[in-house]
C-alpha cells in the first residue's frame, strides 16, 4: 500500500482542507497512510504587511509547491483561488474535488443594512470595486489575516468580506450576515475549489489523486484559469470569473476585469460565453474584458 505525504499551510483552514484530502484518500484505500507535511510560508510570516509588497497571493503557496518539487512531500492541497495562473513545469494539478459554495459572503452586516459611508474591510481589489459598484458611499479599508482575524476585525467595520467556503469548512457559516450571488459579487477565479498537486512525473501519485477527482468541477476550474492566464496577471488582479453549468450539458463562464487609477475610480468590464470547450470559453472571456479595458482607455 501506498504511503503519501502532504505538503500544506499551517492554518486551520489549511490543515481542514489537507485532512480532508487524506481522509479521502484513505477511506478509498488506494493509499494506506497520509502523512502531512506544515510548511511556513511568508504569507503567513509577514501578516504585517500588504500581499501586492511581498509578491501577492503567490506568497501562500511558492514555499509549499517547493516542498513538492524537491521530494519533501509528494503533493501539495491548495485552495485554487491562491494559485498563481500558471502552474510551474515541474507540477500538475492532479486532482480537483467537488466544488465548495464559490460566492462571498459578509460578516458583519448585510449590504443593504450598511449605514451610509459606514466601512467594510477586505484586501481584494475585485470585491472592493464591485462594492463600490453596489454602494458608491462606502469606505473600503484593508483587511488581511486568518479567518479569525477577519472574523475579529467585523467588531470594528460595519462588515468584512469572506469566501464562503471558508467559513463553512471552518463550522463558522453562522457568522455570515449575507451571501452575496455572484450578480453582485462575481468570485475569485477558483474560489471554492480545492487543487491538489503534485510532480508531473510521478506517475505512482497521480494514479492515486485519481480517485479525487470530480470532473465538473475540474472543468469549471480549467475554465476559470484559462480566463486568469489569458489576462497575462495572476490573483491579484482586479477581476474575477466563473464558471457553471449552463443549458444543455453545457459551461456557463462569465468573467469580470476593473481598470482606473485605483478601486474607488474604476470601471469595470464583463463578458459572459457558454460553450463545450473549458479553455476556449476562459480565454474568449478574458479578451472580451481585455477589449473593454483597452476600449476605456
Amino acid at each position: 500500500m501506498t504511503v503519501l505525504t502532504i505538503a500544506t499551510r499551517g492554518s486551520a483552514l489549511a490543515r481542514w482542507q489537507s485532512d480532508h484530502v487524506a481522509g479521502i484518500l484513505t477511506r478509498s484505500g488506494v493509499v494506506s497512510e497520509v502523512r502531512i507535511l506544515e510548511i511556513s510560508t511568508e504569507g503567513d510570516r509577514r501578516r504585517d504587511v500588504p500581499l501586492s509588497e511581498i509578491g501577492g497571493k503567490g506568497v501562500f503557496v511558492k514555499e509549499v509547491q517547493a516542498a513538492v518539487i524537491d521530494g519533501r512531500a509528494d503533493l501539495a492541497v491548495h485552495s485554487a483561488k491562491d494559485l498563481p495562473a500558471v502552474t510551474p513545469d515541474e507540477l500538475v494539478i492532479g486532482g480537483v474535488p467537488e466544488r465548495a459554495d464559490p460566492r462571498d459572503g459578509l460578516v458583519g452586516a448585510p449590504l443593504a443594512e450598511i449605514p451610509e459611508g459606514g466601512t467594510i474591510a477586505t484586501g481584494s481589489g475585485r470585491r472592493a470595486v464591485q462594492l463600490l459598484e453596489a454602494r458608491p458611499d462606502l469606505r473600503i479599508v484593508d483587511l488581511r489575516g486568518n479567518m479569525d482575524t477577519r472574523i475579529a476585525k467585523a467588531a470594528e467595520h460595519d462588515a468584512v468580506v469572506v469566501a464562503v467556503a471558508a467559513l463553512t469548512r471552518l463550522g463558522l457559516e453562522d457568522r455570515l450576515a449575507e451571501v452575496l450571488e455572484p450578480s453582485v459579487m462575481l468570485p475569485q477565479v477558483g474560489q471554492g475549489t480545492l487543487a491538489i498537486e503534485c510532480r508531473a512525473a510521478d506517475e505512482r501519485t497521480r494514479a492515486a489523486l485519481r480517485v479525487l477527482d470530480h470532473p465538473p468541477s475540474r472543468s469549471r476550474l480549467v475554465a476559470e484559469r484559462a480566463f486568469l492566464v489569458e489576462l497575462g496577471g495572476d490573483c491579484d488582479l482586479p477581476a474575477g470569473a466563473f464558471a457553471e453549468a449552463g443549458i444543455d450539458g453545457l459551461l456557463r463562464v462569465r468573467g469580470l476585469l476593473a481598470d482606473g487609477p485605483d478601486v474607488r475610480d474604476s470601471t469595470i468590464h464583463r463578458g459572459e460565453l457558454t460553450g463545450s470547450d473549458p479553455v476556449e470559453l476562459g480565454t474568449e472571456v478574458a479578451r472580451l474584458v481585455a477589449a473593454g479595458s483597452r476600449g476605456s482607455g
